[in-house]
C-alpha cells in the first residue's frame, strides 16, 4: 500500500514538469492531478501548453479541461477536487503526483491551508472588478498590508477577492488563510533547469505557440466568450487580443508573450524559494532518487 503519500512536482513554466512528472509517474504506477489555474480552461489548449493526449502516453491526467473559459473557479474549488482526486489515486493503491506552477495551488494542499469565510458579494464584487489595478493595490495597502506581500499586483482577480473578504468578514484577507492539519505524506521536487535555459524554452514555446495556431484559438474564443472572462488575461491571450485589435504587430505580440512568460517564470521561483522543503533537482535520475527513499 502507498497509503497516504503524495509526490508533487512543481517548478516554473517551460521547465519540462509534464515530461518529468509522466515519465516518473510510468516507472511508479503514478497518476497526474494538475496544479495549473490555466489548464483547467476548456477549449484554452494552445495559449496554455497543456499536455496532449499523445504526450499523456496513457498515463491519466486529472483536473485539466474541467471548466469554461467564463466560468468562475476558485482556489476552494481546486482544492476540494484536487483532494477526492488524490484519494481516489491512492484508494486504487496507485502513486498520485500534483504537478504545475501555480503556487498557491500547491500550497493549498501541501498547508491544508483554510479559507477565508466571506461569502462572495457579486455587488461588491462588480465595483471592485471596475476598479483599475493600481486602485485596488492602493485600498488593499490601506486595508491589509501584509496581503499586498502575498498577491501580485497583476492578478486583478486576486485583489479582488482579498478586497472582497476584507470588506464583508472585517478581518484582514492575509489573515485568515491559515494552515492546517496535514492531509497526505508528502515529497515536493522542484526541477529548475535554471535561467538560461528556461528562457531558450520560453522563446522557442512562444514561436511554436504561433506556429500551431494560437491566432486562431483567440479569434474562437473571443467569438464566444468576449475578452472580459478572467481566463483571456492570461499570458498567451492577453498579447494576442491587441494584435486583433491592430493595436500591435504580430512580432510586437510574440516578443510580448516571451517577455510576461520570462516575467511570470522570475515570480514563480520567487513563490517556491520560499518553501524550504522543496528538493532541487535538474534530472530525472535525481528525481527518481528522491522518490525511491521517500517511498
Amino acid at each position: 500500500m502507498l497509503n497516504n503519500k503524495l509526490i508533487v512536482i512543481l517548478g516554473p513554466t517551460a521547465s519540462g514538469k509534464s515530461n518529468l512528472a509522466i515519465k516518473l509517474a510510468k516507472e511508479f504506477r503514478g497518476q497526474i492531478v494538475s496544479a495549473d489555474s490555466r489548464q483547467i480552461y476548456k477549449e484554452m489548449d494552445i495559449g496554455t501548453a497543456k499536455v496532449t493526449k499523445k504526450e499523456m502516453q496513457g498515463i491519466p491526467h486529472y483536473l485539466i479541461d474541467i471548466v469554461k473559459p467564463n466560468q468562475d473557479f476558485s482556489l476552494a474549488q481546486f482544492k476540494k477536487k484536487a483532494i477526492a482526486q488524490i484519494k481516489k489515486i491512492q484508494k486504487e493503491d496507485k502513486l498520485p503526483f500534483l504537478v504545475g506552477g501555480t503556487g498557491l495551488y500547491i500550497q493549498s494542499i501541501v498547508d491544508n491551508l483554510q479559507m477565508p469565510e466571506g461569502k462572495p458579494n457579486k455587488k461588491l464584487r462588480k465595483e471592485l472588478e471596475n476598479k483599475t489595478n493600481q486602485e485596488l493595490y492602493n485600498q488593499l495597502k490601506e486595508l491589509d498590508p501584509q496581503a499586498i506581500k502575498i498577491i501580485d499586483r497583476n492578478n486583478q482577480r486576486r485583489m479582488v477577492r482579498a478586497l472582497e473578504v476584507c470588506l464583508t468578514t472585517g478581518q484582514p484577507f492575509s489573515q485568515q488563510k491559515h494552515k492546517g492539519q496535514p492531509l497526505f505524506d508528502i515529497l515536493q521536487i522542484g526541477l529548475n533547469p535554471g535561467k538560461e535555459i528556461l528562457d531558450k524554452r520560453i522563446n522557442q514555446r512562444a514561436d511554436k505557440m504561433i506556429k500551431a495556431g494560437l491566432l486562431q484559438e483567440v479569434k474562437g474564443l473571443i467569438k464566444k466568450y468576449g475578452t472580459k472572462p478572467y481566463s483571456m488575461s492570461g499570458i498567451g491571450y492577453q498579447e494576442i487580443i491587441p494584435y486583433l485589435r491592430k493595436e500591435i504587430s504580430l512580432d510586437e505580440a510574440k516578443e510580448l508573450i516571451k517577455i510576461h512568460t520570462r516575467q511570470y517564470s522570475r515570480r514563480q521561483m520567487s513563490w517556491f524559494r520560499r518553501d524550504k522543503r522543496i528538493k532541487w533537482i535538474k534530472t530525472y535520475p535525481e528525481a527518481r532518487k528522491l522518490i525511491k527513499e521517500f517511498l
